[in-house]
């Protein structure tokens, strides 16, 4: 007998708000995406649940699921934790899909982040907890700068290599960070929520050149929850494939994240021009760009005209890419991030997505990226890449 995972119930917190626990988003998340799937919360058999920065931050290192939805009704589910960084989300929908295919009858991956506690230092530390402590010391001896994050400087350091070997231009990187806060202006759940223009995001202040403030994601609280069946419900996307690699240090990023996506396409069948949509990792507007090119949706050099001249954009003529606003404008969560992808892409696959909704939308791609390893050997290899392709019902 073949399974098929179908994800049957999704959820998400508004990104925009600092006043709510860990507790009080995973709860809001699991309730609201089981009551959408038609589940009862005795029914659930797994929860996979993801998390980055409680450890460090809300002085809960351990038994995180545990800790947070003890109230949440799920008296028959195991639950358990990972987290990989960034990539919490789309590592908890990974063993949640495997876990289906395999026959756990309901499996819910939620992810959750309280990034919002008044220290800031704290809070930086949190998300450098996604690098080995030797390649730590190696980026603050190299790439310290005034904005107090070495990936900021990481990722100041991919953006200038495009511009000199594949031409692009600091207005592309606006015009991505614009077309970010465009569809972050249509999204109600989206941290921040107002259109911005070309001028006022290159005025911004600077971060690390050419990075500005609004090129760059943003400190999030927030949650996203994920509902898996083996039973097909009508409208419900089925996920045609679920990929993860991670990274040793033996290439750089973007060569992992190629490699990554090579292996997608082959595990799901199909070709990166069959895919309507994508919703992938742009810490920083210029990533999305590279991210698009490592991923096989343009040419290198070609993604950044094709972004400035509206092609990516909600009703281009080319793939729409970050449909929610991306981490740019929806926000970033850490271990919540992957799974807020997946939100965003069930609902346009269903239809409801409202004054954003792509048009014909059938095929739709998540990419999440969590950690950062080897920079000390002279790379920069994926602590992890989780790749999901859905598929309309």
């Amino acid at each position: 007998m073949t399974r098929t995972a179908h994800i049957v119930g999704t959820a998400m917190t508004p990104m925009n708000r600092r006043d709510r626990s860990a507790e009080e988003m995973a709860l809001q998340v699991v309730a609201e995406s089981l009551a959408d799937a038609g589940v009862d919360p005795a029914e659930v058999n797994l929860v996979v649940f993801g998390n980055a920065t409680a450890g460090r931050l809300i002085d809960q290192g351990c038994l995180r699921g545990q800790t947070f939805l003890t109230k949440a009704g799920l008296r028959n589910a195991g639950i358990v934790n990972v987290d990989n960084s960034c990539a919490g989300g789309s590592s908890a929908l990974h063993l949640g899909s495997l876990a289906t295919l395999g026959g756990t009858r309901t499996v819910l991956a939620v992810g959750v982040e309280k990034m919002w506690t008044g220290d800031r230092a704290g809070t930086l530390a949190g998300i450098e907890d996604g690098v080995p402590g030797v390649d730590r010391e190696f980026l603050h001896a190299t790439m310290e700068n005034p904005s107090g994050s070495v990936l900021m400087a990481l990722n100041s350091g991919w953006a200038m290599a495009m511009m000199e070997e594949r031409g692009a231009t600091v207005e592309q990187f606006a015009a991505t960070a614009v077309k970010a806060r465009r569809n972050g202006a249509l999204n109600p759940n989206a941290q921040f929520q107002e259109a911005v223009t070309l001028e006022e995001v290159l005025s911004s202040n600077s971060i690390v050149p050419p990075l500005t403030r609004l090129m760059c994601s943003s400190f999030t609280d927030g949650a996203a929850a994920v509902v898996l069946s083996a039973t097909p419900v009508e409208g419900a996307p089925r996920v045609r494939a679920s990929t993860a690699r991670s990274g040793n240090g033996d290439i750089d990023y973007h060569e992992r994240l190629s490699e990554t996506a090579a292996a997608a396409w082959e595990e799901s069948g199909i070709d990166p021009a069959d895919v309507d949509l994508v919703e992938l990792h742009d810490a920083t507007s210029p990533e999305e760009l590279y991210a698009l090119e490592s991923l096989g949706f343009f040419k290198p050099g070609d993604a950044g005209p094709a972004t400035a001249a509206g092609d990516t954009a909600i009703g281009g003529k080319g793939i729409a890419v970050n449909t929610s606003g991306g981490l740019v404008s929806r926000g970033h969560p850490l271990g919540a991030t992957g799974l807020a992808q997946v939100v965003e892409l069930t609902t346009q696959l269903r239809g409801y997505a409202g004054p954003r909704q792509v048009d014909g939308a059938r095929l739709a791609v998540a990419v999440n990226t969590g950690g950062m390893i080897g920079s000390h050997a002279g790379r920069t290899d994926a602590g992890f890449i989780g790749i999901h392709v859905l598929e309309g019902g």
